[in-house]
């Protein structure tokens, strides 16, 4: 019997032993890995030269190292790559030897980080002294006093959600989401707002956004009024025709064909200063070309993405890092559609003061003689000299441009307004 008992219990311990391998085994998940090269990042990138760095992270390697103490080194190249190349993940895992869901959670995660670390220090309403700085550069560079920078809006491409899809689908034949954006006069984002559906005017995005709410209470734009031609006029920002006209918000009068010689020449210095904005629409787009083609992530990350290329603008901007022209959108005018205005509006005394100011300070001989040269008008203005005895010096009329009138960076609203040449009187 000894014999026996001894299989018996052998046999026992035979199957305690396969139950607790399968119970191991049960709680150990198996991963299985496809093995993927990685020499592009780890042999290839310590190579670049700094015009390759230039091309292909849209920034040189001091900053891209100054972005590496804030997050992982290959995190932040595989995030820079899907963001400056708007490349399919795919694409993106076979440079860097990561898996398409890898390469996902890194622009996911990087763009977390941005939102926690990068955006507060890169993107941050001005103080009082910040804004008398950018006020003061305004007014040196267009004359313009008291202005602390110009307010547009752009759509970046989405794939239409599943819910309330018909909201995001705007005037162009396409679904997207805005991002409202002030620049000051360096091109630099102080205020960015986005992720509201593209098919609402750019007068409903502001007053949902929270510039509205601080800049209507006047809470954080300090109060600070200087006297122009016996108004006290406070800071403000510049819009185009689509905006309401506030104390705080300036923008061009509305042509019907009436307009004085000074308001011709009003909306002529808006306009110029307001192309800032423009460019900076299209150096952000450009630089980081995701923005520009169908996102197909999920609209709460297309925005947390969104809000990142703003950071990283401004913070490329400020170091100073090149922009290849040949990065530039196409050019692509934009009609300016105008929204129904109450008829008695805020900030109708702060235009006209403003536009008595433009007046008064006339451009001396030397100053005249840029404005009257066309290229710095902007496409779609033309100089006609009127030949009369009473007016022997060149006069600027206005006919219907033959031309298209795009923006430099075709980037929103074109600088001529609603498709005609505006041509200032004689100064």
């Amino acid at each position: 019997m000894e014999p026996i008992e001894g299989m018996v219990l052998k046999c026992v311990l035979s199957v305690f032993q396969m139950y607790h391998i399968l119970q191991s085994r049960r709680h150990r998940p198996s991963v299985w890995t496809f093995n993927r090269a990685s020499e592009w990042w780890g042999v290839i990138v310590p190579g670049f030269t700094n015009t390759q760095w230039l091309e292909n992270f849209r920034m040189s390697e001091e900053t891209f190292i100054y972005l590496c103490n804030k997050l992982r080194p290959k995190r932040v190249a595989i995030a820079l790559w899907k963001l400056a190349t708007g490349s399919e993940y795919r694409s993106v895992g076979h440079l860097f030897g990561a898996s398409i869901s890898t390469v996902c959670r890194c622009v996911q995660e990087f763009c977390a980080a941005a939102e926690t670390l990068l955006i507060p220090e890169q993107i941050r309403f001005p103080d009082q002294e910040r804004f008398k700085e950018m006020a003061a550069y305004i007014e040196n560079r267009w004359g313009l006093p008291q202005c602390i920078g110009a307010i547009d809006g752009s759509h970046i491409p989405i794939i239409a959600p599943q819910d309330y899809h018909c909201d995001y689908f705007n005037r162009k034949g396409w679904h997207s989401i805005i991002l409202q954006g002030v620049v000051d006069g360096k091109g630099l984002f102080w205020n960015v707002f986005t992720g509201l559906p593209g098919s609402l005017h750019d007068a409903r995005v502001l007053r949902l956004s929270t510039l509205w709410e601080v800049a209507s209470r006047g809470n954080h734009i300090p109060a600070s009024t200087k006297n122009i031609a016996g108004v006290n006029v406070g800071y403000y920002i510049l819009g185009d025709s689509a905006y309401p006209l506030q104390n705080w918000l300036l923008k061009p009068f509305i042509d019907t064909g009436r307009l004085t010689a000074e308001q011709r020449f009003y909306n002529m210095k808006i306009s110029r200063a307001r192309v800032v904005v423009e460019n900076a629409f299209g150096r952000l787009k450009g630089r980081w070309r995701c923005l520009m083609k169908r996102n197909d992530c999920a609209v709460h990350l297309v925005k947390s993405m969104v809000l990142t290329c703003c950071a990283l603008h401004n913070l490329c901007e400020s170091h100073g890092e090149a922009y290849e022209s040949a990065w530039d959108p196409p050019s692509a005018a934009e009609p300016v559609l105008g929204l129904a205005q109450p008829v008695e509006e805020e900030g109708r005394d702060v235009r006209e003061a403003l536009m008595q100011n433009i007046r008064i300070r006339r451009p001396d001989k030397n100053a005249r003689a840029a404005f009257s040269n066309v290229s710095t008008l902007g496409p779609g203005f033309k100089k006609h000299r009127f030949h009369s005895p009473k007016t022997p010096d060149s006069v600027w009329t206005k006919r219907r441009s033959t031309e298209p009138c795009t923006s430099p960076v075709g980037e929103k609203k074109s600088i001529c307004g609603d498709g005609f040449a505006i041509r200032p009187l004689s100064l």
